[in-house]
């Protein structure tokens, strides 16, 4: 991904507009999001070779990020979960901060435990769980370390 690429922001109202204010106050505004920690997430699209950003609440579990991939309990995983398995190099932006990194899906062993902290973070995952009649992907974040 490069500096110079346009970034296309999730077009739903609520979600451009966090999205916004994240990036116009370099993070101090929009990391708390709902009393939950958030952050702003590029993918490249897998149709379009688009990049997609997108704010998501994280975890954090040995140094990775955590995410899960509700879409509000839809009965589909998110284009940004699809563009991930297509692609796994993604930029992150946490706070001021921004660095690329890898995402991958969790492994069946993984998922339970990182489950179970982002349920903690935010409840109604449980819930859309349920809803959704398909397993909500969690999804591993590592920064790529230079060199």
């Amino acid at each position: 991904m490069s500096p110079d690429d346009e970034v296309f922001d999730n077009p739903t109202g609520w979600i451009s507009q966090h999205i916004r204010q994240y990036v116009e106050s370099r993070g101090a505004k929009g990391h708390r999001y709902y009393g939950r920690p958030a952050l702003l997430l590029t993918t490249r699209g897998r149709r379009s070779g688009k990049l997609r950003r997108t704010a998501l609440y994280y975890g954090e579990d040995e140094g990775r990020y955590i995410l899960v991939g509700s879409d509000g309990g839809a009965p589909r995983d998110p284009a940004w979960c699809l563009n991930v398995v297509a692609n796994p190099a993604v930029v992150v932006q946490i706070r001021d901060e921004t660095f690329a990194a890898l995402a991958r899906l969790a492994g069946p062993d993984e998922r339970p435990p990182l489950w179970e902290l982002m349920t903690a973070i935010f409840p109604k995952y449980a819930a859309y769980q349920r809803k959704a009649g398909r397993e909500i992907p969690v999804v591993i974040v590592e920064r790529v370390r230079p060199g």
